[in-house]
C-alpha cells in the first residue's frame, strides 16, 4: 500500500486534501483522524505537520508528501521535489531598517532572525556569506526593533507588516514556495506512485484547461485551427449545414475569453466553454 503525508493542518492542509479528492481519492471526514486508508486505491494518507513531512518522506517511512517548497528545503532531509502542484505561493524575502543594506550580497556578517533557518543558511551557503542565523517560530518582524537581529528573513505578501515594523525589503526573494509533492531522493519505484502521480497531473491540467467547442465555416478552419490548435489537434466534425463543421479544443483557462472573441470575429458561431473535471494526457 502506497503511503502519503498530508498536511494536517495550515493553509497547505484543505488545498491538499482537495486535489486528492478530485485525483479520485478519497479523504478523512473528521479533522481529528490521523490516518485513512483508501483501500480501492491501496493508498493511506497519514496527516502530519507540515513541517515534519519531508522528514517522514526524506527517512522512507512514508512514500510520498505533499508539504511547502519551504518547508522540503528548510528541513534539509533527503527529499526530492517531484511535481509543483501550484497552490500555496508564497515568496520570502529579507528586510531590514531603511538605509541598513542595498542588496542581499551585505547580508555577510550579520544577524539574521527567521523561522526557516535551513532555508537562510542553504542561500548563504549558495552565496558564499557567512551570518549568524537566529531561529524563531513566529512575529520575526519584531526581532529587529527588539535588538534580536539587524535583519529578517520571512514570507511577504504585500510588504505592508515589515513596513509597519519600520522595515524595508532588500534584494530579490530568497525562495519562491508553492506545494510540492516529495519523495526520498533514492527512493525505488512503488507500483502505486505511478498512478496517483499520473492523477496529479489530470487535476493540474483540467484545473488550468477548458474544453471549448463552436461552428465555423469550413473555409475558415484553418485559420480557426491556429487559434485553438488543441494538446495534440482539434476535433473536427461535419455539421448538417453543408459548408460548416463542429470543433472541439483544449484551451488554457485564462486565454479562453480572447480566443472566443478572436472566433466570434472570424465568423465562429455557438461557442460553447465546458470545464473538465478530470483528464489524462
Amino acid at each position: 500500500m502506497l503511503r502519503v503525508a498530508i498536511p494536517n493542518k495550515g493553509t497547505l492542509a484543505e488545498p491538499a486534501a482537495q486535489m486528492l479528492r478530485e485525483a479520485g481519492y478519497r479523504q478523512r471526514r473528521d479533522p481529528k483522524d490521523l490516518v485513512c486508508a483508501d483501500d480501492a486505491n491501496d493508498v493511506e494518507f497519514f496527516y502530519l505537520r507540515p513541517r515534519d513531512i519531508a522528514t517522514y518522506v526524506g527517512s522512507g517511512d512514508l512514500d510520498l508528501g505533499i508539504t511547502g517548497r519551504d518547508l522540503l528545503v528548510d528541513s534539509g532531509a533527503p527529499a526530492e521535489e517531484v511535481v509543483d502542484l501550484a497552490f500555496g505561493g508564497a515568496t520570502f524575502r529579507f528586510a531590514a531598517r531603511p538605509g541598513t543594506l542595498t542588496s542581499a550580497k551585505e547580508l555577510g556578517g550579520h544577524r539574521i532572525a527567521t523561522a526557516y533557518p535551513g532555508a537562510v543558511r542553504r542561500y548563504l551557503d549558495e552565496h558564499g556569506l557567512t551570518a549568524d542565523v537566529i531561529r524563531l517560530d513566529g512575529a520575526v518582524e519584531n526581532a529587529v526593533r527588539l535588538g534580536v537581529a539587524d535583519v529578517v528573513a520571512d514570507v511577504v505578501s504585500t510588504g505592508a507588516t515589515l513596513r509597519q515594523a519600520g522595515l524595508e525589503i532588500i534584494g530579490e526573494p530568497l525562495l519562491v514556495s508553492s506545494a510540492v509533492l516529495v519523495r526520498r531522493a533514492d527512493a525505488p519505484e512503488h507500483p502505486q506512485a505511478a498512478q496517483l502521480l499520473r492523477r496529479l497531473h489530470g487535476v493540474l491540467v483540467a484545473r488550468r484547461y477548458v474544453m471549448l467547442a463552436y461552428d465555423v465555416p469550413a473555409g475558415l478552419l484553418d485559420r480557426a485551427s491556429s487559434l485553438t490548435p488543441g494538446i495534440e489537434s482539434p476535433t473536427v466534425s461535419p455539421l448538417h449545414r453543408e459548408g460548416w463543421v463542429a470543433v472541439q479544443a483544449m484551451v488554457q483557462r485564462d486565454d479562453v475569453h480572447r480566443i472566443m472573441d478572436a472566433l466570434y470575429e472570424l465568423g465562429a458561431r455557438a461557442i460553447l466553454v465546458t470545464n473538465i473535471h478530470a483528464c489524462r494526457l
